[in-house]
């Protein structure tokens, strides 16, 4: 006992000149921190040394036999709901096993953790709340938010999502219960690409809310105030652009998630020349969407300049995917005026630029001003097979209760003619003659994480959102026989590294890179980078204690 006590006191001694010793605390506190704790796979050594014994089980496990239990206790749960509270538990104790069952199986838990559970986790995010994520800055902190940033116990903020709630996917404006869509869209940051969770920052500024159901929410976590539309929230804005900056650098990404459409619209131009900042939902979406087109037309073998589109509301999605598609066309030699005159925007108030309404207009304006059920009606739905030998429909809005159509009533409608995506996941549709579709779903995972990636892996401060062909050329033959117009969500880990390659390549073929000296396989140097979520070992090798530790460790 007594050699153990003087072993204890060594290792903390010698823990500056150990490469494998990194830990501050000793004991409980290192099962308390998510970043350190690893349950049960504390091997006996560490339990000895780190002062653990005795606190666990005498069991030592595996991270294998760990993520089987995770599985199975999953498996027994039927509410996506609950799933969410259970999963995201995990990441509040143990930070490496979450990322590791999430990474395994992220086409069944992608939905749990994103679109579409979270959407029903922000809307009851005071009923669920366990433990605070990330940093809440209110309209009350202005001309203090540096002091608030500087609380953040991380150093090395790399990427920053910040939402200010006012319209959370297709449920409008929940206040600060939108602070889990920053905590989702980091979670895929770390999975999906292989960022360093410490390296993330999810942000939620509350300036108040319109939504009088969360303002009569006892639960509600947010200030009790309408929604701050003055000059007071621009300054705000501004200041919480400005600390960030200053505390981690002028190359920290920010990434605005789900500001209402001027407002996102205002800070995507005002900052972009001035940040490395990109908004997900104008630009991100448009290269998730665009690059469906692209993988449909090795279907349909058309150009996408000989296309027409419809959009049903002019957003921030429906305008970024718009303006992306017209430069698309810009690339192929199209006048851009030609190519704007191929875009049809509708939204409740009908055209937004006065033309003749042919037949799907006039039951798309119908079905809007209904005001009840799918806005891709069947008669909507039965137009696009008529006029079109393969229609194109993306019902991208999210939740799933949001599409405008759902994929059976794409495949089926279309007797299996159509090329449908959606925003969040539909099951497989089998039709009555046998034939199975598969439909992709247009997620916007499949850009940023790896646009983060390659962006933090050159030390840029330039977003290159530029890529849509990239994510096209990963869909292989069998998923467009199957009805998918994008990669397996399985291989979005492969997907998002390919992505960071060639954003790595652009900006060093621009001169906008500053991770100096350059890589020369700029591939081989972003995997080496990537975040691992096996468990690494708090002691060190033998061979470097030094001497005075070995020998004591040897009697």
């Amino acid at each position: 006992a007594n050699m153990l006590t003087q072993l204890k006191l060594a290792v903390k001694s010698c823990a500056s000149t150990c490469r494998y010793i990194h830990l501050k605390e000793m004991g409980k506190p290192l099962m308390l921190s998510p970043r350190t704790n690893k349950g049960m796979a504390f091997t006996l050594e560490e339990r000895q040394i780190l002062g653990l014994h005795g606190l666990l089980p005498p069991k030592v496990e595996t991270q294998d036999i760990q993520a089987l239990r995770f599985k199975k206790n999953l498996g027994d749960m039927a509410n996506d709901l609950v799933k969410y509270i259970y999963v995201m538990g995990i990441q509040e104790r143990n930070e490496k096993l979450f990322y590791r069952v999430l990474r395994d199986d992220i086409e069944r838990l992608m939905p749990i953790v994103y679109t579409p559970t979270v959407g029903l986790a922000c809307s009851q995010y005071g009923q669920i709340f366990r433990r605070p994520k990330g940093l809440f800055i209110s309209i009350l902190d202005q001309g203090h938010v540096r002091s608030i940033v500087e609380n953040w116990p991380e150093p090395d903020v790399q990427a920053v999502v910040v939402t200010d709630g006012e319209r959370i996917l297709g449920l409008g404006d929940l206040g600060v219960y939108g602070m889990g869509i920053p905590v989702g869209k980091l979670c895929l940051y770390t999975a999906c690409a292989g960022i360093k969770p410490q390296m993330c920052l999810p942000v939620c500024i509350d300036v108040g809310t319109d939504n009088k159901d969360l303002l009569k929410d006892p639960f509600y976590l947010g200030l009790y105030q309408k929604r701050d539309r003055s000059q007071r929230y621009y300054d705000l804005i501004d200041e919480f652009m400005e600390a960030i900056t200053d505390k981690y650098g002028q190359g920290t990404l920010i990434q605005f998630e789900d500001f209402g459409n001027h407002n996102a619209f205002t800070f995507l131009k005002k900052y972009r020349e001035k940040y490395c900042t990109f908004n997900d939902d104008i630009q991100g979406t448009a290269a998730v969407a665009l690059a469906g087109l692209l993988s449909a037309r090795r279907v349909i073998n058309k150009p996408i300049s000989e296309h027409c589109f419809l959009f049903l509301g002019a957003g921030e999605a429906a305008l970024g995917i718009a303006n992306l598609i017209v430069m698309a066309m810009k690339e192929t030699g199209v006048p851009q005026e030609e190519a704007q005159r191929k875009i049809w925007m509708f939204d409740k108030d009908g055209l937004l630029v006065l033309r003749i309404k042919f037949k799907i207009l006039i039951l798309t304006y119908k079905a809007i001003h209904a005001g009840a059920g799918r806005l891709f009606t069947r008669e909507v739905i039965s137009a696009m097979g008529t006029i079109n030998e393969r229609p194109i429909i993306f019902a991208l809005s999210n939740p799933t209760t949001k599409a405008e159509c759902s994929a059976e009533d794409a495949y089926t409608i279309t007797e299996g003619k159509c090329l449908f995506a959606s925003g969040s996941p539909f099951d497989p549709v089998t039709l009555p003659d046998g034939r199975t579709f598969k439909s992709g779903q247009g997620n916007n995972a499949y850009i940023f994480p790896g646009v983060a990636l390659g962006v933090i892996s050159s030390k840029s401060c330039i977003i290159f959102l530029n890529h849509p062909q990239t994510l096209a050329e990963q869909v292989t033959d069998k998923e467009l026989e199957e009805g998918g117009l994008y990669p397996h969500m399985s291989n979005i880990h492969e997907v998002s590294i390919r992505i960071a390659v060639k954003v790595a390549e652009f900006l060093y073929s621009n001169k906008m890179a500053f991770q100096y000296p350059e890589p020369k396989n700029k591939e081989e140097y972003i995997r080496r980078k990537l975040w691992r979520t096996d468990y690494e070992s708090f002691l060190p090798d033998v061979y470097d204690w030094p001497e005075s530790v070995t020998k004591m460790t040897n009697n």
